[in-house]
């Protein structure tokens, strides 16, 4: 006997799709983690499991790009609670930012050292499919961005456009910027730090296109 071909199968629900402005009554026929059918009246003995929809909204799941799990909480504690949270909203996907300095592990250093924390951190501890967003803080850290991006499929980084003089919780002087993003005396966060990464970024995406025209 063949077994079925879907893990699972929705029944009864009101699909929304991109492009598109109707909304029409299907069945979603779940494969491997992954959306298999998406018809009119796909038969139940397909799936190994069945779930009546009711006539509820089906969405594509969603992207939220910007997250902050583990600043105020340990990380790993952080990740389980805010991605049950983000799930039960539709969230499928969570890119979390993280930097150096004071909250989030409160360390500083490179990279290369902080990074495989995080991710040890981390692991089965997300209800959804995650990434990390980071921030180059230290002058140091400009230099790893081309490896966070290629080794370890970093997909963005974040500039702050305040430290110059400011910190999170509003003006502060040199001595305090520096003991709030742990950096040491020969770092600034400041806007030729900005400079250096955007043109860093540039440098990477250069890099990504040439890849792509000669592995096309």
């Amino acid at each position: 006997m063949t077994p079925p071909a879907l893990d699972l199968l929705v029944k009864n629900v009101r699909v929304v799709r991109p492009g598109r402005t109707d909304i029409d009554t299907l069945d979603v026929g779940i494969a491997g983690g992954r959306f298999a059918r998406i018809a009119r009246d796909i038969p139940a003995g397909d799936a190994r499991r069945l779930y009546d929809g009711r006539g509820q909204l089906a969405f594509p799941g969603v992207v939220d790009a910007h997250t902050h799990a583990g600043i105020y909480a340990p990380l790993a504690d952080d990740a389980l609670s805010e991605s049950r949270a983000a799930v039960s909203g539709g969230v499928t996907t969570m890119l979390t930012y993280f930097r150096s300095g004071q909250y989030y592990l409160n360390r500083g250093g490179p990279y290369a050292e902080l990074f495989p924390e995080v991710l040890r951190l981390s692991a089965g501890r997300y209800h959804c499919d995650y990434a990390y967003h980071l921030a180059p803080i230290e002058a140091a850290h400009i230099d790893e961005m081309a490896s966070l991006a290629t080794t370890h499929g970093v997909p963005s980084f974040k500039i702050f456009m305040f430290y110059g003089g400011y910190g999170l919780h509003g003006q502060a002087g040199d001595d305090a910027q520096r003991r709030f993003l742990m950096l040491g005396a020969d770092d600034r966060y400041d806007l030729a730090h900005f400079e250096f990464i955007m043109r860093a970024a540039a440098r990477i995406r250069a890099a990504q296109r040439r890849w792509r025209r000669t592995s096309a």
